[in-house]
């Protein structure tokens, strides 16, 4: 099993009412949990670890982990609301208003994480679940706690506007590198981690050295790159689709790289710290057609094996 560990809440999606205003549609979001979902869909066997509330939301995001097949039996359910995200697209591109104060998500502690099953074979982290104290410690925790033995893999998808103390975000994330097998950068995430006047591959070697055996970097239309801890570079374009809009993209991307190592066996540590170029452009070919399709729709819907 992949567990993803990390946020689930609501994206409010602006929609036309039949008064002629503009209302909001709540759909089922969150990075981590939209990964999870497109796992479950391309027939992965996941889980997630989150905060659930008790309310409407909540049941909402319950739902729709069971109608993806997703496990959510080591999530933490509590009576705190779930967090929403006010979206808002220009040509396509969504930016985000979020109402996290006290939420379910947010307020986890390390001494709420549970213990992870030896079946769990890879952990997944990434997203705002990185950035929001207390949550943000208790997954940091539960990394070190649990990554010994199990592949690691990464998006810090790093939005500025969460992060109250960079200092301490900074400090967070490094330990969290130094346990990690693969980060997925974009390329302004790439710019925030190593804010230095240096060349790309000068960046992407600095988090070479910081301890993951795989980088890979997104530059969204001009497709992604993957690069291994010898130096070697593997290139992936950009599906062409008509966008819809970009919600979930990167996400059902992961989704597709760790689906597909998983089902060539090549997803634990000792194997990705070996793997071959070919490989890991597989993976990616796997993770960008799997985005195409997200993008081709409104909102995070991640495909479903047979499409594809």
């Amino acid at each position: 099993m992949i567990l993803c560990c990390g946020e689930a809440l609501i994206d409010m999606i602006p929609a036309p009412t039949s008064g002629g205003q503009e209302g909001f549609v709540p759909h089922t979001g969150g990075a981590v949990f939209n990964t999870a979902i497109a796992l479950g869909r391309l027939g992965i066997r996941t889980g997630l670890l989150t905060g659930l509330s008790s309310d409407m939301f909540g049941r909402q995001l319950t739902e729709a982990l069971t109608a993806s097949h997703v496990d959510a039996s080591l999530s933490i359910t509590s009576e705190r609301p779930t967090t929403l995200a006010f979206v808002r697209l220009v040509d396509g591109h969504a930016t985000y208003s979020f109402y996290d104060e006290n939420s379910a998500g947010r307020m986890l502690t390390p001494e709420d994480m549970p213990a992870v099953p030896t079946d769990v074979i890879a952990l997944f982290f990434g997203g705002i679940s990185l950035a929001c104290e207390p949550g943000a410690d208790a997954y940091a925790a539960l990394l070190a706690r649990e990554a010994k033995g199990r592949a690691v893999m990464l998006d810090p998808n790093i939005r500025p506007g969460f992060i109250r103390d960079i200092d301490r975000y900074r400090a967070r994330l490094g330990r969290m590198l130094a346990q990690t097998d693969i980060i997925k950068v974009s390329d302004e995430d790439l710019n925030w981690i190593e804010p230095a006047p240096l060349s790309m591959n000068d960046k992407v070697e600095t988090l070479l050295k910081a301890g993951p055996a795989i980088v890979i970097l997104t530059r969204g239309g001009e497709g992604a790159t993957g690069i291994l801890a010898d130096g070697t570079e593997v290139h992936v374009p950009a599906a062409t689709v008509d966008v819809s809009d970009t919600v979930g993209a990167g996400d059902t991307f992961n989704a597709g790289v760790l689906a597909k190592l998983s089902e060539m066996g090549r997803l634990r540590k000792a194997d990705l710290h070996a793997l071959s170029p070919e490989a890991l452009e597989d993976a990616m070919m796997h993770g960008a057609k799997a985005a195409a399709v997200t993008v081709a729709r409104a909102g995070a819907n991640p495909p479903w094996a047979g499409e594809l």
